[in-house]
């Protein structure tokens, strides 16, 4: 049964919007201004490359599907290559390669999309979609990438919640210009 995880760049006070510069927020590209370092860098490609599937909104899956593409190396291929799912009433016909879209009851599908795989299925970004998975009790771990700016305005991984939601601390690392990653699971 695949694992869903979760992994976010995340401002200190909690904003995850356009961490690359994409879309048009007034802040875009905000992730960019600090080094990872080898060992941020390694854990992006070591998360990467244990991902079996994809599982993604709409908007994400709409930037990720412009721009992976059109890229090359041993994370593209990965990208490109590997399942994608997402979730999205809109979306019809996917153009990006070994894409399905999920419509309809979102529990039932992450069981259905658990129960095909074996590793790791991981979400990006896709604020609304990572706030209704953590809802529903349906992630299993947190990977925050934590990057020392408070943005004060933006869109938020954490939302309002209809109960409390208790995780556990598996690993915590400092990397590059002080970007601390956080890996938490379920309580």
């Amino acid at each position: 049964m695949a694992k869903i995880a979760i992994t976010e760049f995340m401002s200190v006070d909690g904003v995850i919007e356009d961490p690359g510069g994409a879309e048009d927020y007034k802040y875009g590209g905000w992730s960019f201004e600090f080094s990872r370092g080898d060992e941020g860098d390694k854990f992006k490609l070591d998360e990467t490359m244990a991902s079996e599937a994809l599982l993604l909104g709409r908007v994400t899956y709409e930037g990720f599907a412009e721009a992976w593409p059109q890229r090359e190396g041993e994370f593209a291929d990965k990208f490109n290559n590997m399942r994608k799912y997402v979730v999205s009433s809109t979306l019809k016909d996917p153009e990006w390669a070994n894409t399905t879209v999920i419509d309809g009851d979102l529990a039932e599908a992450v069981e259905r999309i658990r129960a095909e795989h074996e590793g790791d299925i991981v979400v990006h970004g896709s604020a609304q979609l990572s706030q209704e998975l953590l809802e529903r009790d349906l992630v299993d771990e947190l990977r925050l990438m934590v990057f020392p700016v408070a943005l004060g305005a933006g869109k938020r991984l954490f939302g309002e919640t209809s109960d409390k939601k208790g995780l556990t601390l598996t690993s915590s690392q400092v990397v590059g210009d002080g970007v601390v990653i956080l890996v938490y699971g379920r309580a």
